[in-house]
């Protein structure tokens, strides 16, 4: 009989643990970057979900049934907040478990759109624009001046503040890989110490050197490597801007001489080429995102490394 017990004490044991090991923390982020943080963080213990397929907008995501089950359901949401994913509020509404807007953590080094931060080009042919305005870029309504600059992921700084209340919140939502936790939150600030280094030697030569966005979503990496876009050409792809406005562009262009512009996949501006034809100007993408970087703990190192490479490697190649 005792023999009897001991293996059902043994049976329900192993099946306590199994159910125990089913049940992880599930973290669901709103964007790559954000997964490829807590991705660091919950390394060897779990793989974080994200909500935003590669290639999709913040600002303008549709959500499906099942992404709203999703954001319904996960044990941690992070998000960057109303200033950047603007679909999102009106669904965490109806969420109970937690859910945390990154822009307001204490500690952020946060930026905002200042009034001169627009290129001449941006500022020309107003009439023209006038007609685009119902079309206009999706990201011009955060571009604001004064209004939140919410790539705040760009900032190495940042991003360890990001991970710091990750591994707070899943410690005490898992207090049984804590210690896994900070062991691994410990990892990552060590790994961006190395990063930081790295950056800097690579982006030092290119300090100064002329070059345009079109779509200004860099400041934080800029600002944390000594670098400064010459200006903004923000147009949307669906939207074909007025022939002066294009003049303008490629006048700034010529003045500048020698450069290169930067778009964003996974869609290059319709008129970039018409806009660099027969110009010293090569055209080159970075991408802030991150779309296709795997979720592993050197993903975000990875997301601002490939940032660095692309820019100093066309600036460097003029």
């Amino acid at each position: 009989m005792s023999r009897l017990f001991s293996i059902f004490v043994a049976f329900v044991a192993s099946f306590l643990l199994i159910g125990s090991a089913q049940a992880e923390v599930k973290v669901l982020t709103s964007v790559k970057p954000l997964q490829l943080i807590a991705a660091a963080v919950q390394d060897g213990v779990a793989v974080p979900e994200v909500l935003l397929p590669p290639g999709a907008s913040p600002h303008n995501y549709a959500l499906r049934p099942s992404d709203v089950r999703k954001v319904q359901s996960v044990d941690l949401l992070y998000w960057i907040g109303p200033d950047m994913e603007g679909f999102l509020p009106r669904v965490l509404k109806g969420r109970a478990l937690p859910s945390v807007a990154v822009q307001d953590l204490p500690g952020l080094k946060l930026r905002h759109f200042a009034e001169d931060n627009h290129s001449h080009a941006e500022e020309a042919d107003e009439a023209d624009e006038a007609d685009e305005a119902d079309e206009a870029d999706e990201h011009d309504h955060d571009h604001r001046p004064g209004s939140l600059d919410a790539h705040l992921w760009l900032s190495p700084i940042n991003a360890r503040v990001i991970a710091t209340k990750m591994a707070t919140d899943l410690s005490a939502a898992d207090p049984a890989n804590a210690a896994r936790y900070q062991s691994n939150l410990k990892a990552f600030d060590e790994r961006l110490d190395a990063l930081d280094l790295r950056l800097k030697a690579r982006l030092a030569g290119i300090a100064g050197k002329p070059y345009f966005v079109f779509h200004e979503a860099f400041d934080y990496f800029e600002d944390a490597y000594g670098l400064k876009h010459t200006g903004v050409f923000s147009v949307a792809a669906e939207v074909q801007p007025g022939a002066q406005h294009v003049a303008a562009m490629r006048t700034r262009l010529q003045e500048v001489g020698k450069t290169c512009v930067f778009s964003e996949p996974p869609l290059r501006p319709r008129l970039a080429e018409t806009l660099v034809a027969g110009l010293p100007v090569k055209l080159a993408e970075l991408d802030a995102l991150g779309g296709y970087t795997p979720a592993t703990a050197q993903g975000y190192e990875q997301l601002l490394e490939k940032l660095g490479n692309d820019l100093a490697g066309c600036l460097e190649s003029l």
